[in-house]
């Protein structure tokens, strides 16, 4: 069902330097702090393109700044159509997929298959940078089902010599790509997703553009996005949470939060956050839904879900696997129901923040004016592909797969000049 094709990438030629000064993690993890560091380490940084910044002809100034590096010869196109075969290692742990471009398919048709909301501020971006440069210059993520392991066995057969291309990054992952021309293996993996369905991991809002841009003003080369394929099965996938920040709101108390949420949870206090840690992590072991809420100066309580049908009572339309997500428990019946936010505010970020770190999701409300903070366990895999399986979305920022794949490696022009 999946439509992959192997396709000639444009990458970068030695004239622009070192490769490891040329990339950079993806734009919505890179701060104006960073992006000024890329650029001072090299000018040709591929963040100038990826993450523009300026008013409103910095999308204009992109696309521009792109055909400039292909006239000169700082981006060069592959000259065969080719696979690229993508391996992170990090903390002891190698998740290796492959680099094809995936025919672009809507939601509707069941081939591809989202796993969370998208922002539409993010979205608004994307599709401005696409139309002033037509091209991917960074990844969208997915997985694949592969129980028997057959197209593993072939994108890890094509890996075995020295990569093409390797970079370390700033956080220690190592990433290597290998170019694969071989007719007759693009050809058997190419088959090989034919039943297959793609589930996205990361860059919803990259694929969603795409899908956007197609329709609206495409050609047949922008009717394929470029995309990392990695199996499900893979021991390498690692998810981390999001946790949630909330600021903003009119005569905020916790106690008041509290008493909204026992009906539904049972609550305990958590004196410090080893405690709070041990908490979450007892309860993601036994399969329960949980998480914690940080109100500052150590205050700390543990939810724990203790009427499992309550999700559905709210949401009687949405699946098992969606009534089942912490996140789901967490906005359905703490943000929006005891806290009264509603889903529009959400989405547009006026009241919530996402972040990585719990750290800062704890320092945020001890020193940055924080309301209060969420601290949330990992999303299972197993949940995310059953959501997506039912055709429904967790809500935005659900989930963090790590580590994220560079920007910069290869790109994916379909501009006309292509």
């Amino acid at each position: 069902m999946a439509r992959i094709k192997a396709f000639k990438g444009l990458r970068y030629d030695n004239k622009a330097g070192e490769l490891g000064t040329l990339v950079c993690p993806p734009y919505d993890i890179i701060s104006d702090r960073r992006r000024d560091f890329f650029i001072r380490e090299n000018p040709y940084n591929i963040v100038r393109l990826e993450l523009p910044k300026g008013g409103e002809e910095r999308y204009r100034v992109a696309g521009e700044t792109l055909r400039k590096w292909i006239a000169e010869g700082v981006l060069v196109k592959d000259n065969e159509d080719s696979l690229y075969v993508y391996e992170m290692v990090f903390g002891g742990k190698r998740l290796k997929g492959f680099v094809p471009l995936v025919g672009l398919e809507e939601f509707s048709s069941g081939i591809i298959l989202p796993h969370e909301e998208t922002l539409s501020k993010a979205k608004r971006d994307r599709y401005e940078l696409m139309c002033a440069a037509k091209c991917n210059f960074s990844l969208v993520y997915s997985l694949y089902e592969d129980s028997d392991g057959t197209v593993f066995g072939l994108v890890d057969g094509c890996s075995k010599g020295l990569p093409d291309m390797e970079v370390t990054d700033g956080d220690g992952t190592v990433h290597r790509m290998w170019r694969v021309t071989g007719r007759d293996v693009i050809d058997k993996v190419t088959a090989a997703f034919a039943d297959k369905k793609l589930y996205i991991a990361d860059g919803h809002h990259r694929y969603e553009t795409a899908l956007r841009y197609h329709r609206e003003q495409g050609t047949e080369d922008s009717g394929y996005v470029m995309m990392m394929l990695v199996n499900m099965e893979n021991p390498g996938l690692t998810v981390f949470p999001t946790h949630r920040i909330v600021r903003g709101l009119e005569d905020f108390r916790p106690e008041r939060v509290i008493e909204k949420c026992r009906p539904y949870f049972d609550i305990a206090k958590a004196p410090d956050e080893g405690r709070m840690r041990a908490a979450l992590q007892s309860a993601y072991d036994r399969g329960e839904t949980s998480f914690a809420m940080y109100c500052g100066a150590g205050e700390c309580y543990v939810l724990t879900l203790t009427d499992n049908g309550a999700v559905k009572r709210f949401l009687p339309g949405m699946s098992d696997a969606y009534c089942g997500l912490d996140v789901s428990a967490l906005h359905t019946l703490v943000l929006e129901g005891a806290m009264g936010l509603d889903k529009d505010s959400v989405a547009d970020q006026k009241n919530l923040e996402y972040t990585r770190s719990r750290d800062e999701a704890l320092q945020e409300v001890d020193f940055g004016g924080a309301d209060c903070s969420f601290i949330l366990n990992p999303t299972k895999v197993s949940d995310i592909s059953g959501v997506a399986a039912a055709s429904e979305k967790m809500p935005q920022k659900s989930t963090y797969f790590y580590p994220k794949p560079i920007t910069g490696l290869v790109m994916h022009n379909f501009g006309e000049e292509a």
